[in-house]
């Protein structure tokens, strides 16, 4: 079993295939953390210590032994209130004023399958798949109970980690601050990787040792935010992508979020992954409950290659949902780059005409197409066709497009509005908006309050309405700000950003159910809410506004620690390069795109024969490679923002076909030759060059590596497919 509880000593162990984690319930009742980490045998409670800590206070039950503090203890799930003075999981203010909860053990069960959680996304298995724990605790003088949850895919080397807070007593409590996992550790010193960024620059790599005190990311944006990606990794000093021991912490949420690593008095660490404290007092009333979302835990000790490839999986296979799970995605050509506002009916055609020739699959229609929609000022909110513009209805375009032999889609933004639209002149009421002030404006537009049901459902028949009018295959889902003025009209005002999140995610819902054979990718000014939250309702999400493949390197290198190609929107665009000004060629463009989900943003039409020609042969190339790049196992060879090269390799399941991809970041007169050293081939086995011929060694190719071109050109790059042959 994965889950076991030794009722003597009241320890619970959870084993996956590769990693052990253990927890103790004390003889008071508390839950003491034990162990997680690399598989071991046997119980870890002898690593408790007990010392007389000076001023870390002692619980009334252990009377006069002044050794027992909870200051120093390693917890499951530390709460304000009761003695530990470092970062809590969880603070309760209670109706006479007081901030704490005392949590005792009550009971626990083991459960076949994965748990769920009401209207929030969450790692899904099937029932031979997984096993659950649930650990109940409560607060004996409130009566406020938490259960903790955690889900355990044993072969997939995943532990979920989520919690239930019920109020069972008669006074109504507020929640402020709740966290869906913490990792103590007593002993270790570590190394914190977050990924930070800006719009246009987003999963930037940055590695810092954790010092004493406390080190936090989070987001107050309302989205999980271009800034700060909600997933980390602590790792040992010495872990490189293929040594070392590092865990990794994934929190499958949308909306403000808070990660704190804390290195305390005595060196012991903790780390902690939950909603953002600020802009969050949700009150709870006697019988409510409030769920926490979840945190993905996994552990390598063969370092983060190892790490980054259980995450994929898990996202791939127990993240992700429905026709587009498992099935090759289409390529597409998307209209924003090609012609922004400025564009008819015609214009779309002739996109669609022109990329059939060339092999593409879909052409998508971009921002413009609805209302009084011109330019960025004007028309959100309002979902009705502007056939003026198109010169023809929505269903005749879908028509033409269609009989072009090329699926269609379109481009929508639903949790906005512009003050300049029907929908804001007849409902300025709902808006977020703080009564009595003035509201910040962000691309001149305000956003709706999804955490209103009227709100959702009047958008949601409009946004259907559009989509019932012939075969939409694919629907692109933007949200172009962050939010700001947190009221609600319907709702206190403590719980607005997270009853929000949860609006989008019923809207969400509702929508894949209707339309369960469209591809739905999300976009929040491309990778601004680019999180396991949104995957579990948007198959793919626009890794970036910038196309800038140089630039678009660094951004899927941070991305490719936690999520796999399968949710990386990923295109060629045009030269000069619309957010960079960068040229570079076409066919390092294409290179880099292929490490998604391929697409292209540009105008077709503008393009020499030549070009045209190279198109044809990527999109050629990427059907020849696409179950290798939904599938295949990920290797980052190479650091685009340290070394000279930014390199990765694709290698199949059963080991008989690589792709490796290489694009030269750095060219000096006289360069050195770069050798590129693979990994994860048979060893044993032979593979050869699809294109060459050549014969190379699996061994070989990874120890001593393949020597990479000396030329005198900008950017360049290079594919290398290769098959196995023999042993």
């Amino acid at each position: 079993m994965a889950i076991t509880y030794q009722s003597k000593k009241r320890i619970f162990t959870l084993h996956t295939e590769h990693t052990t984690y253990q927890m103790k319930v004390d003889d008071f009742g508390f839950l003491l953390h034990l162990y997680y980490g690399a598989t071991v045998r046997g119980d870890m409670d002898y690593l408790l210590t007990y010392y007389d800590r000076g001023f870390s206070g002692n619980p009334a039950d252990v009377g006069g032994d002044r050794t027992y503090s909870l200051d120093v203890l390693p917890q499951e799930y530390p709460v304000m209130g009761v003695g530990d003075y470092r970062s809590s999981a969880l603070i309760i203010h209670n109706a006479d004023g007081s901030d704490c909860c005392d949590l005792r053990y009550v009971s626990h069960e083991i459960k076949e399958g994965k748990y769920g959680l009401p209207s929030l996304p969450a790692v899904h298995a099937s029932i031979q798949e997984a096993q659950t724990l649930e650990i109940l605790l409560e607060d004996a003088v409130s009566k406020v109970q938490v259960r903790l949850l955690y889900g355990v895919l044993e072969k997939a080397d995943i532990i979920t980690r989520s919690v239930q807070i019920t109020n069972h007593g008669k006074e109504e409590i507020i929640i402020e601050k709740a966290a869906s996992a913490c990792l103590d550790f007593v002993s270790g010193d570590y190394d914190l990787l977050s990924f930070y960024g800006r719009h246009t620059m987003e999963r930037n790599l940055q590695r810092k040792p954790v010092a004493h005190g406390n080190f936090v990311i989070g987001s107050r944006r309302g989205t999980s935010s271009h800034q700060y990606n909600p997933a980390v990794i602590l790792a040992e000093k010495d872990t490189t992508e293929d040594a070392g021991g590092c865990y990794g912490m994934i929190f499958v949420y949308s909306g403000n979020f808070q990660f704190e690593a804390e290195k305390e008095q005595f060196d012991q660490t903790r780390a902690l992954m939950g909603l953002q404290e600020e802009l969050f007092h949700y009150p709870l009333a006697n019988g409510e409950t409030f769920t926490v979302p979840e945190t993905i835990l996994s552990y390598s000790d063969s370092g983060f290659s190892t790490l980054s490839m259980r995450f994929h999986h898990c996202i791939r296979e127990h993240v992700s949902r429905g026709k587009y799970k498992d099935a090759k995605r289409p390529i597409l050509l998307n209209s924003w780059e090609a012609a922004y506002f400025d564009f008819t009916g015609e214009t779309i055609c002739e996109l669609a005409r022109d990329a059939k020739e060339l092999g593409i699959d879909m052409v998508v229609m971009d921002d413009g197409w609805f209302g009084k929609r011109d330019d960025d000022n004007s028309g959100l909110g309002d979902w009705l066709v502007n056939e003026k513009k198109l010169g023809c209805t929505l269903g005749e375009l879908i028509d033409k497009v269609n009989e072009l032999d090329m699926k269609f889609g379109i481009w929508i933004e639903p949790e906005m509005v512009s003050e300049d639209s029907d929908l804001y002149r007849a409902h300025p009421d709902w808006v977020m908006q703080i009564p009595g002030r003035k509201p910040i404006r962000a691309r001149n537009q305000l956003i709706l309050d999804f955490s209103r049901e009227d709100v959702r459902e009047f958008i949601f028949g409009q946004i259907c309405a559009v989509l019932d009018a012939g075969k939409i295959e694919y629907v692109k889902w933007d949200m172009n700000r962050s939010i700001v003025d947190v009221y609600s009209q319907a709702h206190a005002q403590g719980r607005v950003t997270y009853d929000y999140v949860l609006g989008v995610y019923d809207f969400l819902e509702k929508l894949g159910k209707r339309y369960p054979h469209m591809l739905i990718e999300g976009c929040s000014g491309g990778g601004g809410r680019f999180d396991a939250g949104m995957m579990y309702y948007t198959t793919q999400i626009w890794c970036s506004d910038n196309t800038d493949a140089i630039d678009r390197l660094s951004i899927q290198y941070g991305t490719s620690f936690f999520y796999p190609l399968t949710t990386v929107g990923a295109h060629v665009s045009a030269v000069p390069n619309h957010q960079t000004g960068r040229n570079v060629s076409l066919h390092t463009r294409g290179v880099v795109a292929m490490a998604g989900t391929f697409g292209y943003e540009l105008d077709i039409r503008k393009l020499t024969e030549a070009e045209k020609e190279e198109i044809a042969k990527q999109v050629r190339r990427y059907r020849e490679e696409e179950e290798l790049v939904r599938l295949g196992s990920y290797y980052r060879l190479s650091n685009p923002d340290q070394d000279s090269y930014a390199a990765w390799l694709l290698v199949s399941q059963d080991k008989e076909k690589a792709l490796l991809s290489v694009v030269m970041v750095e060219t000096h007169g006289n360069m050195a030759v770069r050798y590129v050293k693979l990994r994860g081939l048979s060893a044993d086995a032979v593979y050869e060059d699809v294109e060459t011929g050549k014969r190379y060694n699996g061994m070989a190719l990874m120890k001593g590596g393949l020597p990479l071109p000396v030329e005198q050109k900008e950017y360049a790059a290079y594919q290398v497919a290769l098959k196995r042959v023999c042993e």
